[in-house]
């Protein structure tokens, strides 16, 4: 009997092709407009982590305005939208206006996907840098995004304190200084989350994110000023590339402007720039309230990531039922730096189990039921992740 087996046609080489650049290059891909298909971009996000690229991934149904904000606010180098939807003509020039008025007019847009020819030149005209078509190569989409990279300047062309702290961060988190004149200071709270790989750390986090937000605007008690987030992401050690996709998330369609997020590739649990960079979130004004809420996303690694403890004042660390038995529990590291412990995806067969054996190690530490993508126990958590802190 023959078995079949199927490969990829070609293999995209893993391969740092921006080591010569100034910088990683930094891009946002997203997909505007209704099309609900993604297996595209996500080929071309691989292909550019594979060539040492970060890649901020923002997922479908995006709007200009959302994918304007999260641009400036991760200091991107480029911006890339997917178009299948033959709206191009429409949602191409809102994006580029909405990165002027939100103070980076400097960003380069280039679109893809199901662009006919002849509508080219009026893209080109309202602002977009670059159009690729269907059949256009991995490669050459690599090449164009290494060709937008530019050096860094302390100073933003234009204008606004939250695209000042985004590139505040950016310099900072690659080893420079703190720009003159930028102001520092340390919010009310900080908020470590950690736990392991695929625990729904991303998205509880978004459901705090937007609880905080609600109850913040309803002028609630202990909810003052805005959150911002802190998320890692793990850098690859062949390319040096990585797949930052915590904003996937979060639906900036609806929280807009209120949060702040931050999307951050490190080695292990390189926290060493994080301090520096909670403080500057702390110090910005942009005419609003101040960022008085940092939520900290770990990587996610296993039983010994702990450092995230040192730099936070209050860590909740998530798990999921069929982790391990009690024995794991016992085990010393991650469950013993936790505040507050979840228990994510509790409607899964299980969760019992984990509480109870939680309930063995916690002590007086509160233990929060939650089904994150349902929002159950959203509200009690934040609760007691406020009350902690």
């Amino acid at each position: 009997m023959t078995t079949a087996i199927s490969f990829a046609t070609t293999e995209f080489e893993k391969k740092d092709r921006c080591q010569d650049l100034p910088h990683r290059p930094r891009v946002l891909l997203g997909k505007m407009g209704l099309d609900g298909h993604d297996r595209g971009v996500k080929v071309i996000a691989r292909a550019l982590r594979d060539s040492g690229v970060h890649v901020i991934y923002s997922g479908l149904w995006q709007t200009p305005r959302s994918l304007a904000i999260s641009a400036r606010d991760e200091d991107c180098d480029v911006v890339c939208a997917s178009m299948m939807s033959n709206s191009h003509l429409v949602l191409g020039p809102k994006l580029v206006n909405e990165l002027r008025s939100l103070g980076r007019p400097d960003l380069p847009v280039y679109m893809g996907g199901i662009l006919p020819q002849e509508d080219l030149p009026k893209l080109a005209e309202a602002g977009v840098a670059r159009c690729f078509t269907t059949g256009v190569g991995l490669l050459d989409i690599v090449n164009a995004v290494h060709g937008a990279v530019r050096d860094r300047q302390a100073v933003v062309a234009g204008t606004g304190a939250t695209a000042q702290l985004a590139r505040d961060i950016s310099l900072v988190h690659a080893g420079g200084k703190v720009r003159d004149g930028a102001l520092r200071r340390r919010p009310r709270r900080v908020i470590g989350v950690t736990g392991s790989p695929g625990a729904g750390k991303s998205t509880l986090v978004a459901q705090l994110v937007a609880e905080f937000t609600r109850r913040s605007a309803a002028g609630e008690a202990g909810y003052s000023g805005r959150c911002a987030v802190v998320a890692f992401d793990p850098m690859s050690p062949i390319t040096g590339g990585a797949l930052l996709g915590d904003r996937l998330r979060v639906d900036f369609n609806t929280l807009d402007e209120r949060a702040y997020y931050r999307s951050l590739a490190i080695s292990g649990e390189d926290y060493g720039t994080l301090p520096t960079i909670i403080d500057l979130i702390g110090g910005c004004r942009d005419g609003a309230d101040a960022f008085d809420t940092v939520f900290v996303e770990t990587v996610g690694a296993g039983q010994n990531e702990t450092r995230i403890r040192q730099f936070v004042d209050r860590t909740f660390v998530v798990l999921t039922p069929g982790m391990g038995d009690a024995v794991q529990m016992d085990k010393a590291g991650i469950l013993e730096i936790a505040d507050v412990f979840v228990c994510n995806k509790a409607d899964h067969p299980g969760e019992d189990e984990l509480v109870r054996d939680l309930r063995d190690v916690a002590g007086r530490r509160p233990i929060i039921e939650t089904v994150a993508t349902r929002g159950q126990g959203i509200a009690e958590l934040l609760a007691a992740v406020v009350a902690s802190a």
